[in-house]
């Protein structure tokens, strides 16, 4: 009898014990864990930098290279304007208007020190009415040699003019398409950047007896990106 009533009343204690008990996962926290579990995935997404490209020049496949090339060829600095690089108009100009002041002088002084080394060689002297008798008495005192020295000379370097003037020329023309091609076919980052460090340099021969067989020095480094 006594071993019915233990049974019964270990029965009755395991079911007030289990009716104590309060639900392992209860309906609010299970939303609440959702919640949190989509700011979790949220936030545990990679970051990813947002790259942005700065660019003076894109690639333009209507601007054409042969087209600054011939403009530069008949007018110089067209080809420029046409690249929308203004600036360099008035480079160009500079340069060839000294190149032809050269050749100008170097002609006018040819011209003259060849009439003089003439009337030398004759052993006469320019009239009142001849166009080089004001500067005649200039040369007087100059050995004939030295006046056919000056005549080379002048033409020499009238020859030469006349060269620069036409590479000047091609130069700029060369310059229109390079310019050109790049608008055309590339881009081009503004992003140009220049370091200096310093270094040691080795000393010539002539300066192997001062003190320290290295020269300090500094170098230029230029980045194109």
């Amino acid at each position: 009898m006594q071993k019915y009533l233990l049974i019964i009343g270990l029965i009755t204690g395991f079911a007030f014990a289990a009716l104590a008990q309060e639900p392992a996962i209860p309906v609010k926290k299970i939303k609440a864990d959702s919640i949190q579990a989509k700011k979790d995935s949220l936030k545990s997404k990679p970051f990813i930098p947002k790259i942005t490209s700065d660019k003076v020049y894109h690639p333009d496949t209507n601007h054409s290279p042969h087209k600054a090339v011939i403009h530069s060829l008949m007018i110089p600095g067209w080809g420029q304007l046409y690249n929308h690089q203004w600036w360099k108009v008035p480079v160009i100009y500079a340069g060839l208007g000294l190149i032809a002041w050269a050749y100008v002088f170097n002609e006018k002084y040819y011209k003259e020190t060849l009439a003089i080394a003439k009337y030398r060689q004759q052993g006469t002297q320019p009239g009142k009415n001849d166009p080089y008798y004001d500067v005649y008495p200039q040369y007087t005192n100059a050995s004939v040699t030295a006046i056919d020295d000056a005549v080379r000379g002048y033409a020499r370097y009238r020859d030469i003019s006349v060269f620069g003037f036409v590479a000047g020329w091609g130069i700029q023309a060369v310059d229109a398409y390079i310019d050109a091609k790049f608008m055309h076919s590339y881009s081009m980052d503004k992003d140009f950047a220049f370091k200096i460090t310093p270094i040691n340099l080795n000393s010539p021969m002539y300066a192997q007896n001062f003190n320290g067989s290295f020269i300090p020095g500094l170098k230029l480094t230029f980045t194109l990106r």
